[in-house]
Formats: C-alpha cells, sequence, structure tokens
C-alpha cells in the first residue's frame, strides 16, 4: 500500500516531481511541527494513502513537506497557514485545501484519483476500521457553527452575524496556533512591508520559535483580526493566545524587559532538576 513520505529537502522534492508521470497524482501536504491541527491531518493523509496500492509507474503519490524547513516550496504553492494540501497532476494545480476538513480532502483525492477497491486485509481482518480518523475538536473552522463554517464550501446563506461568529471562532485558534504567532504582510523569508521585515529580525535575534501567518493572503482573517484585536494594524504579534501589539510595542518591551522573549528562546537554559 502506499504512504505519505516526508521530504526533507528542496532537491529530494525537485527529484521526486520530475520522476513523477504526467497522469500521476500528487497529494502535497503542508505542515509544522508547533500546529496541533497538523497531527489531525497527517493521520488522515496516512490513512488515506493505506488505501491505495503501489504500482508502476506510481498513480498516485502522498508526500508531505515541512513548511517552514522549506519555505521555498511554500511560497511556490502559496502556503499561508498550515496545514494546507495541495493536488497536483502534470505540474498543475487542481485543488488547494486550508486547514483541518478531513472530509474535504478525502472527498478532493476520490474526486481526483477515484476511490480506492477495498482490500482483502481492509474487509476481512479490520472491517469496522475506520479509513478516517475522528476530528479533534482543536480543529479552526469546526468550532463554530456548522452553518456558518460550511457556507464557504456549500454556497449556504448565511446571516452578517453568522459569519462573523465564524471568522472570530477561526481567529481565537489562529491566534493561538503557537505559542508566539505573527501575523504579517507576506512570510518570514519574504516579508511584503518595513515593519513585518523589522519584526522578524528581532524574533530571530532573540532566537525566538514561532508560527506566522500571511495576512496578505487572506482578506477575512487580514479584515477581521483588526476588530478582533482591537488593534488596527499590521504586524500583530501574540504570545500564549494574547495580543503583545505591533513593533513599537514590540520594542517596548525589550527595552522594559531584555529578557521578554527568554521563555519562548530555543537557547533558554534548561530547567534545574
Amino acid at each position: 500500500m502506499s504512504s505519505l513520505v516526508e521530504v526533507t529537502s528542496e532537491a529530494d522534492f525537485a527529484s521526486g516531481l520530475a520522476n513523477l508521470p504526467p497522469s500521476s497524482l500528487l497529494v502535497l501536504y503542508f505542515h509544522a511541527p508547533w500546529a496541533a491541527p497538523c497531527t489531525q491531518m497527517r493521520a488522515v493523509l496516512s490513512a488515506l494513502a493505506s488505501q491505495y496500492p503501489v504500482t508502476t509507474p506510481p498513480a498516485i503519490s502522498f508526500v508531505s513537506v515541512n513548511a517552514e524547513e522549506l519555505p521555498d516550496i511554500s511560497e511556490a504553492y502559496n502556503v499561508t497557514a498550515v496545514p494546507f494540501v495541495v493536488l497536483i497532476r502534470d505540474n498543475q494545480t487542481l485543488e488547494s485545501i486550508s486547514g483541518s476538513e478531513a472530509i474535504r480532502v478525502r472527498d478532493a483525492v476520490e474526486r481526483h484519483a477515484g476511490a480506492a477497491a477495498p482490500t482483502a486485509s481492509s474487509t476481512t481482518d479490520h472491517p469496522s476500521k475506520p479509513t478516517i480518523p475522528p476530528v479533534l475538536s482543536t480543529v479552526p473552522r469546526e468550532s463554530g457553527p456548522a452553518t456558518a463554517t460550511q457556507a464557504p464550501v456549500n454556497g449556504a446563506t448565511v446571516t452578517a452575524e453568522e459569519s462573523r461568529e465564524a471568522l472570530f471562532s477561526r481567529l481565537a485558534e489562529l491566534v493561538k496556533a503557537a505559542p508566539v504567532m505573527l501575523f504579517m504582510k507576506g512570510t518570514p523569508s519574504s516579508p511584503q512591508c518595513g515593519f513585518s521585515r523589522q519584526l522578524v529580525g528581532i524574533l530571530r535575534e532573540g532566537s525566538v520559535k514561532y508560527g506566522f501567518f500571511n495576512i496578505l493572503a487572506d482578506e477575512d482573517v487580514r479584515q477581521g483580526l483588526k476588530e478582533f484585536a482591537e488593534w488596527p494594524t499590521f504586524p500583530q504579534l501574540w504570545m500564549n493566545g494574547e495580543l503583545v501589539g505591533g513593533l513599537d510595542i514590540v520594542r517596548e518591551e525589550l527595552n522594559n524587559d531584555p529578557d521578554f522573549f527568554r521563555e519562548f528562546s530555543v537557547n533558554k537554559a534548561p530547567a534545574a532538576a
């Protein structure tokens, strides 16, 4: 059976892509170790991969990419948040899915690759084994009202208040996606404004491990976060789900406390036994 394969370098990714026949479906999964929903999506994709037999040449390939360690690949596929799944055939993007929408991912794979025929072991040895793991309660888009969260997919009509509640529910999860979250213009490797570039530099100088979200790629987040945070400008830095502020506030905090980021630094001294 097929499996979800992790690529660890741009060279390996390019080589694998070049060796894939034009007719093959590539299921590309972008993840980050700090994002809890990625654990669920990895389980989903591993379960899906196991349903497809290995063929020569391969009819389908499941590939996993660390979005932070391989930022050039992430940017090439417009990855703005994780988990993020892209379905590709003949170097053409067929569909992109952002967020932990397990059912949507499964449906997309089956639509473009065809549903895999059940194997003897799956029907006899494990007749009741689910192919898709249950959805975690931490999935951002599934914590709001059902009609509102499904509206972008099904085209259903929702009220403005329902849409606002669904967006705020998503934002409440996004700001806690990592202990330190930076909402910026662009990406750390390619900032799109001077303030974002300077704040990225400050975090790097402090060896801070952080998550980021490119607000230029999602207008709902860009506008909604202004109201949610009651802070009208970007970049915005959040720590432990609480807003710190923009570049000037971060600088002020560091002036008052040089160890402001120490808790989140990869170089912090280990706690005493």
